[in-house]
Formats: C-alpha cells, structure tokens, sequence
C-alpha cells in the first residue's frame, strides 16, 4: 500500500494554510478536497472581513489565534500581492443604555491584545461617518477587508512551490488507525488507499463527519454538528460608509452589520438562523427584518435598496441556546492518537486566524 508523509483534509483556506507551513517544513504533502475547487464552502462564503479579535472569550483559542493570525495575515498579504484594504470599523451604541456595555467591550478586546481601540463621542462618530445615529463608538483601526480567494490561491502556490500536490474530487471516506500509520479510504475519481504518517482533518461541516468514521478514535472525540445560517443582502445603490459599522453585540451573535467588498459595494448581514442540512437558498423575505435592524444605527436606508447577496452556514459545535464554542484543535494529547489532528468549529474568525491555526496544528505534531 502507498504511503505519504502528511494529508490534509480539506482545500479550504485553513487546509491550504496547514498544508504551505507542513511542505515549507520539508514535509511531503498531499491535499484532498472532495469538491472540484478550492474553497467552495465556508471559506468563499463569509464577510471577507479581517478581524482585530476583540470579543472572543479572554484566553480562548479563538481570541489568541485571531490578533496572532491578524498580524500575520496582513503581513502575508504584502508580501504576497493579496488585495486588502485596512479601512478600520465602527461598533456603535445607539442609545446611553448602551455606553456601559461599549466600554466593557473596549476593555475586553484590550485584555485580548487589541491595543489599537479608540472610544469615540457622538460628534466623533458622525466625523467619520455622517450617515450614522449613535451615541458614542469604538474604532478598531486593525480591522480590515481581503480577497478571500486571492488569499486562497497564493496559499496554494506557496504550497505547491514547497512541493505540496492537491488532489480535488477526492472526498475521504474513511480512516483507521493501524501498527502502520494512519489508513486513508479517498473516493471520487480515482480511488485510492493510502497509509499516512500524519492526517489534519481541515474538513469544516465534513470534519465531525470524518472523525465519526475513523476507526480507533474514540466516540467522545468526535463533538455534535450544528448548521447556523446567515443570509446577506447588499446595497444596490452606491455606499455612503468608508467603515464597516458593527452594532453593539447582542445575545447569540453580532447583529446585522455593514460590510464592504474591494469594490466598494456594501453588505449586511448575517442574521443567523439554525438550519438542519448545508442548505445554501436565500429566502428574499428575510431582508424585512434587515431594514429595522440597519436603521438603528443607519436610520436614512432608503426602501427598496437591498437585493439578495449570498448565505453562509458556520460549522457549529455548539447548538441553539448553548455558549458558542472555542475553536478545536484536536492532537495527539486530546484522543491518543499519533499523528492525527482534528479541527472541530472553525468559523469565525478562521479566514483571519488561518496562519495562527496552522502553527498551532504544526505545534500539535512536533
């Protein structure tokens, strides 16, 4: 049976990032990808939006692994030719009952290596963006905007340069833990069976499923899969704002923000619902409840402006109602199992943190 010495699971950007640092080490690299491109999932469906890492639980891998992977991500992009813009957010507090909350999540993001926010007055926020209603604000001059599948592809050409080879139309369908290495079953157009020293199972929605099938990992390694959608709307008329504008946090996500494309063109979303399957169909009628929630902080929206953009569904690991769950990274030291590492709930921020992630994979292999 042919071996290797690394497959990575996964051609989205974290996988492509796992497997570049892996081929840049010297390591022999196989990717597997069971759609027929690079980053047809989570990672082509999201804001694009380059986090600073200001809400993520203090001392969580999230928290950590996004100012790391933020820094290193710009970093990337200028050395790369990775279109970007550093165009700073806004979060804002529409009413007084709210400026207790801006301040303790200027605290918080500052506890978290944030050490750029700047609190704003009412007059302040309305200087840079006169557009908006708010009471007071936070700029957060390190988020930015980049091109995800830019960002994809020169992560694939590092990869490849390093000698890493992709294989797309290659779903894993099965794994075991064997004396020998680790057995990998790959289907799709040409079928194989290979014994791999080292597996990263950079699957997103598919990687609970693929743990569950891997012979020898034990049952409570393998967490549950949630589905949380989120629809996004864009502007059909030319943006007024030079900021993303993020309302103050609210239970269960972020609300209904203000996002910005390369090209200038505004979008809001997402407005998150629980769905049981991958199911990527827009409901047009959701944007109804867009409106009021954008008017809070932008109350001249006009009627009728907003058309239908695209969904995207995050690889939950915790459910409705549950606190939302820190990134997974699962090693050797978590299951027992040499040379296997599952990631468990990559999504946001995982486009920004997916230099970080993979040190931090690299670290579980050493």
């Amino acid at each position: 049976m042919e071996r290797v010495d690394c497959i990575v699971i996964g051609a989205g950007v974290v996988g492509l990032a796992v497997a570049r640092v892996l081929a840049r080490t010297g390591r022999e690299v196989l990717i597997v990808e069971a759609e027929a491109a690079i980053g047809t999932g989570t990672s082509s469906r999201n804001s694009e939006v380059i986090h600073a890492g200001i809400y993520y639980p203090q001392g969580s891998l999230k928290a950590r692994l996004c100012v790391a992977g933020r820094d290193a991500l710009y970093a990337f992009c200028d050395s790369h030719g990775v279109p970007y813009r550093r165009c700073g957010k806004l979060i804002v507090a529409t009413d007084a009952s709210q400026l207790a909350g801006l301040q303790a999540l200027q605290a918080h993001g500052t506890a978290n290596g944030v050490d750029d926010l700047q609190r704003l007055d009412g007059d302040e926020v309305k200087a840079l963006e006169p557009q908006l209603s708010a009471v007071a604000g936070l700029l957060s001059p390190s988020t930015g905007i980049v091109d995800s599948h830019a960002l994809m592809l020169a992560l694939q050409g590092d990869a490849e340069r390093a000698g890493a080879l992709l294989a797309l139309r290659a779903p894993v369908q099965a794994m075991e833990v064997t004396d020998a290495g680790l057995r990998v079953d790959i289907g799709g157009d040409e079928p194989m069976t290979l014994i791999a020293s080292a597996v990263i199972n950079c699957a997103g929605h598919a990687a609970p499923v693929i743990a569950a099938r891997t012979r020898g990992l034990p049952a409570d390694a393998v967490p549950m899969r949630y589905f949380a959608k989120g629809s996004y709307f864009s502007l059909a008329t030319a943006t007024p704002f030079r900021h993303l504008v993020y309302p103050l946090p609210e239970p269960g996500g972020l609300g209904v923000h203000l996002t910005l494309d390369l090209g200038g063109q505004a979008r809001f979303g997402p407005d998150v619902q629980w769905v049981e399957s991958l199911d990527y169909d827009l409901d047009t009628r959701r944007a109804d409840g867009f409106y009021a929630a954008i008017r809070r902080y932008w109350p001249g929206l006009p009627d009728g402006v907003l058309q239908p953009a695209y969904t995207g569904i995050r690889p939950k690991i915790s459910g409705p109602g549950e606190p939302a769950a820190d990134f997974r990274i699962d090693g050797p030291a978590q299951h027992g199992i040499a040379g296997l590492v599952n990631l468990f709930g990559i999504e946001s921020p995982g486009l920004t943190a997916a230099l970080a992630i993979a040190d931090e994979v690299c670290q579980h292999l050493s």
